[in-house]
Parts: structure tokens; sequence; C-alpha cells
């Protein structure tokens, strides 16, 4: 076959000039994520040689290479693992095959720090090379192909690339960096060692360069440079803060750290170790329908690396966890299919769930700042455990946090057992609101009755609040209570000292008659209320129906609410109530009737029907 000379794809160069421009600063990632894409090649080889030995026939001790050759000033990878066929070089380095390309482009920031963490995730390591080089040379060839089907890879990283076949007798991936005159520190063996010792310590194969020729002109002997074992087998008291970091680098292919970590290693009926991590940033694709072969947890058996993001083994809502599970009970040729129905699954995914819970209560008792940090990432997927955990939804519950009416700002920090360490006298439940956003939460007239009583109201914003929360109907024997549906009854609660409390919650006589007759069924009803202090009304929706906000978002999603018209209660007390009652002209009630209805359809954060009547009513009852 003759070379072929191929543009990339559009969005390879953007992201090609993104690598080479934004990291420039954090240039020697490349080095990292090179060792890391080899290491993964010979991960694959040897879970395939399971099934297939032949393919690694001759040349079985699987290994990472690395050489200089300070002549024509080259740096040069190679590994003896899966390599590559002709048609996927071109897929996996001509082409970005992946739906989220566009959102992963759109999600950079210019910060080179945050953006690297970002080209980690996303899985385009490979050109991270042409931050230090001005050509990249890839030769491979797949284990258990013809020696002549092997291929050549070259590209100067400016638009285009040559791809061509060739005769190509090793197995597995070399790739040749022709370094930029400006990069030759890449060429000194103790730089190298040095970065290899900061960044790939933990990879599980030996990593090999030349040492020292022992005589002048004979070649110096391959020395493998790292630990070159599993990070997670080695005990715990031999491995720092620094080990575990890392080692999550590598995982992650990123430039973070982890928030926090747990080790673990079960011995008896079954053994397997976990090695869980969370991330300190959340990735961009958090919640993205797609999970990527990044994410999740990597499944090994008995040290045998047989499959990126194990599902099985991480329940949905702690899918920002990352990590190694590796079990000496499950069968070397496990599937994920296999994997769904084996008897061992369950425990092992048990005891994950159990660790990552354990490590985040630990997190929220030892260091509030951190777990604040957490939560700020990561509380509204954790709050989809309430709907999908029923066995650890009160340990989830524990977990949570809120903003509230005795906290200042939007920042969730009040847990359930603070609420109840606050409980007023005689208070009976939980109260919580939930709307479109903190503010809409805070200044809802709902809450006057509960702020002159002195209860305290949790704030609940996040879209998931309301579906996430009707799963919880009780904690530490206290029920959770919507301060916005059906009656909600704080007689028993006494009033603070100089709070304005209402003369009556009785409209005067034939009133809501008269303001539902002008409202016809936009209202289920009109009634005097007694949730009011200072707003003139407020919309009320049934105890078991969805609230207007959860309507809203229904709504917004193209889906019927099923739910039926609100209540209106009025403030007895209120001089637009009293308008209303002396108001004789019915045109001008009707007017006045539909302007107190859309005031509070605004205060609960909803949208009108009629903007410009709204306007034209108000005008109209102002000016006369």
């Amino acid at each position: 076959m003759t070379q072929e000379t191929r543009a990339f794809q559009a969005e390879v160069q953007q992201v090609l000039n993104l690598v080479i421009h934004s990291l420039y600063s954090n240039k020697e990632i490349f080095l990292r994520e090179l060792i890391s894409n080899a290491s993964d090649a010979l991960d694959k080889l040897r879970f395939e040689a399971i099934s297939q030995p032949e393919l690694l026939a001759g040349d079985p001790a699987l290994k990472i290479e690395i050489e200089t050759d300070e002549t024509a000033k080259t740096l040069t990878i190679r590994d003896n693992g899966i390599g590559m066929g002709f048609d996927e070089v071109v897929e996996n380095i001509g082409t970005i095959a992946r739906s989220g390309t566009r959102k992963f482009l759109e999600s950079l920031s210019g910060d080179a720090r945050k953006d690297a963490q970002l080209i980690g995730q996303f899985g385009v390591g490979f050109y991270s090379a042409f931050i230090v080089a001005d050509k990249v040379t890839l030769t491979t060839r797949r284990a258990g192909a013809d020696a002549s089907e092997g291929v050549r890879w070259e590209s100067d990283g400016k638009g285009e690339y040559q791809v061509d076949a060739i005769e190509h007798a090793p197995r597995g991936t070399e790739i040749v960096l022709h370094l930029k005159p400006e990069e030759a520190e890449f060429l000194a063996s103790w730089r190298l060692r040095s970065l290899i010792n900061k960044f790939s310590e933990h990879i599980a194969f030996p990593i090999r360069m030349r040492g020292v020729a022992e005589e002048e002109g004979k070649q110096a002997e391959f020395e493998t440079v790292n630990q070159a074992s599993a990070l997670w087998v080695r005990p715990k008291s031999e491995l720092k803060d620094e080990d575990y970091q890392g080692f999550f680098k590598h995982l992650t292919h990123g430039d973070g750290e982890a928030l926090t970590y747990t080790h673990n290693r079960v011995e008896g009926s079954q053994s397997y170790v976990t090695l869980l991590y969370v991330p300190a940033k959340a990735p961009f694709d958090l919640f993205g329908a797609q999970r990527d072969e990044r994410h999740g947890l990597k499944l090994y058996v008995k040290r045998v690396f047989i499959m990126d993001a194990a599902e099985q083994l991480l329940p949905s809502y702690l899918r920002f966890v990352r990590g190694v599970v590796d079990s000496d009970d499950l069968p070397l040729n496990v599937s994920r299919e296999l994997l769904q129905d084996h008897k061992l699954t369950q425990q092992i995914r048990a005891a994950v769930i159990k660790r990552t819970l354990d490590m985040l209560e630990k997190l929220a008792q030892d260091d509030a700042e951190k777990y604040a940090k957490f939560y700020e990432e990561y509380g509204q997927v954790l709050k989809e455990g309430l709907t999908e955990d029923f066995a650890n939804r009160e340990r989830i519950a524990k977990l949570l946090r809120f903003a509230s009416t005795s906290t200042t700002g939007p920042a969730p920090t009040v847990s359930l057992a603070d609420y109840l360490a606050r409980l007023r006298p005689n208070q009976t439940a939980i109260y919580y609101i939930t709307a479109e956003s903190h503010l809409a939460a805070r200044h809802s007239p709902h809450l006057e009755q509960f702020a002159g009583k002195g209860v305290e109201v949790l704030l609940a914003s996040d879209r998931i609040d309301e579906w996430a929360l009707s799963y919880v109907h009780e904690f530490d024997g206290k029920p959770f209570v919507s301060v916005a549906k059906g009656d909600v009854d704080l007689a028993a609660i006494d009033d603070l000292p100089g709070a304005n409390k209402p003369e009556s919650v009785e409209l005067p006589e034939g009133l809501a008659d008269r303001v539902k007759s002008a409202l016809g069924d936009k209202v289920k009803a009109v009634r005097g209320s007694s949730r009011l202090r200072d707003s003139a009304a407020v919309l009320v929706v049934d105890k078991h129906e969805l609230s207007l906000h959860t309507q809203r978002l229904l709504k917004q999603a193209g889906q019927a609410a099923g739910a039926g018209a609100p209540n209106l209660e009025l403030n007895p007390s209120h001089p637009l109530t009293l308008r209303l009652q002396n108001e004789t002209d019915e045109q001008r009630f009707g007017d006045l009737a539909r302007l107190v209805f859309e005031q509070a359809v605004l205060s609960e954060g909803g949208q009108l029907e009629d903007p410009s009547g709204f306007v034209r009513r108000l005008n109209t009852l102002m000016f006369g």
C-alpha cells in the first residue's frame, strides 16, 4: 500500500491546538500520558492472552521501554502490548469517535491546570506528545497479526498525517518523539527518571531504561526504573499520600488530586482489594447519558486487568468514585454479562457502597471544609441514592446538606442532625420548601408563618430535590413536610415575641366566592391563610400533589404534570384583601383579583401566561 496523507478530523485539530498551546506550562505530563497509554495496551494484551495465549508468542515478558538518541534528538517510548491495526490507528488517532467531543471542547476554560484534567478525562492524552515534539512517528502491529500488517503513522500536528502499511515484526507500539530544539531537557536520563518516579512509579509493568555501560563502546543494558507492582496490593504501611495521589492521576489521566480515598483488603470466604477515590473536581460529563470508559472502577482478577467502568460494582449515584477492585475469586474470563449474574458481584458491590459511605461519613466528621467541597461537586448526584438505594437511604440522608432559613447565603451546610438539634418546642416535623432558585426559596411567602414562630425551614433549590425528598418520608422519627402543600398546623408552637401575628384567618363573608368566580378554573378554591403575615396571597397545592415548582419542571421537559389547579390563599389583614372586599365595580374587581393571583404566581417563581395583560391591569389600577 502506498503512503496516504489524510487531514485530521476538525475536532482533532482543535484539540491539538488546545493541547499544544494551553498545556505548555505543564508540558511534562506528556510522558505520563504516553506511559499510561502503553500500560493500558499491556493490560489489554494480558487480558486477551487469557483465552488466546498464542498472542504472547515469543515475547511473554510485558514491559515498557524508554530510549533517547541525543544525536537524532528523539525520545522513544515502546511497549509490547496489544498494538493496533491500520483501521484502529486511523480511528484512534485521526479521529475522535465520541459523541461528547463538542461538549468537551466547550468545557475547556483556558486555565492550563483545569484543562489538563479535562483532556485526561476525555482520553486524548496521545496528543500531548506535540507539546514537546515537532514531529511524532508511531509504528505498531497488532498482537496476532502477520508481520506484513504493521502500520506507520507520522505527523507534525499541523493538520495532516501520513499513514501506510509496513513490514513490522515486533508486536506492540513504538512512539518516536522528534523533540523541538528547546525541549532537549527530555533527552537527559536523570530528567526522565525523575518524571517516571513522580508520575509513573505505580505502573504495574516494568518501565525500563538503559543504565550506564560498564565498558566503553558497549551498549548499556536495560534496567527497571519503577516498582513494577500493582500499588493496591502493596501494604498500606508502605504507602504514602503521594503514592496514592500519583496512582489517582494515572487512573484519571489528570493533574488534579483526590479529595479523599480508602484502601481496603478483604480476606476470608472471598478475597479482594478495593482502592476507592473521590476526585476533588467533578468530570465535565458527570450528568452525561453515556458512561465514559475512563470513569468508574477498573476491575482486575488476580492482578489481571479485566475491564474499565465495571458499572455492576458501582451504583449510578456513586458514579463519581474512581478506583480499582481486584478479586482473587472471580473467573479470569468474566464478561460484563457474566459479572451481572455472578454471585460474588453483589457482595463486592455491597462492600464498595459501604466503603464509600464510610469514607464520606469520615470526611464529613473530620473535615467540614473538605466535605463542603465534596458536596458542592457531587451533592446532586448523591441525592439520587435516596431514590435508588433503599438499604442505605438513612446513611445517605445523614450525608445530605441544605441551606436553610437559619443560615446566610446559598451554601448547603445544614445536616438533618443539625436541623433536629434546633427544633422548637412542640415541633413535630422537618419542614422544607422547593423552589427554582435559592432566592426564590428564601423569599417565598410560604415562610412567613415559620419566621414568626422561629421554625427553621430547609431551602431546597436543586432540580432533583422534590423528587429525591419524596423518597425520604422521615428522619430520626420526624416526618418531612413541605411548607407549600396542604394545611400546615403550627398552632402548638408559640410565636416569637413581637411577631406580626394575624388577627384572623377568616376572609370577609362572600369574598372567597367572588374571587373564585373572577378567576374561574385558574384556582381550585379560595380561602383565608394562616401562612401569611406580610404578603397578600400565596398558591398552595394539596398535600399529595406535585409542587408548582415540579409541575413547571415537568412542563419544561415536555411532560404533562397531571395536577389540578392550585388553591389561592389570601391574607385577611392585607390592604389588597381589604380593597378587594370594598370594590363594587365588577370589572375592576376582576382585574384586581387577577392581579393578586398573578402576584402569587410570580412569588412562586412561575411565569405568567399573559405578561402584557398583567402590566396593563397594574397600570390601570395604579393610575385609573
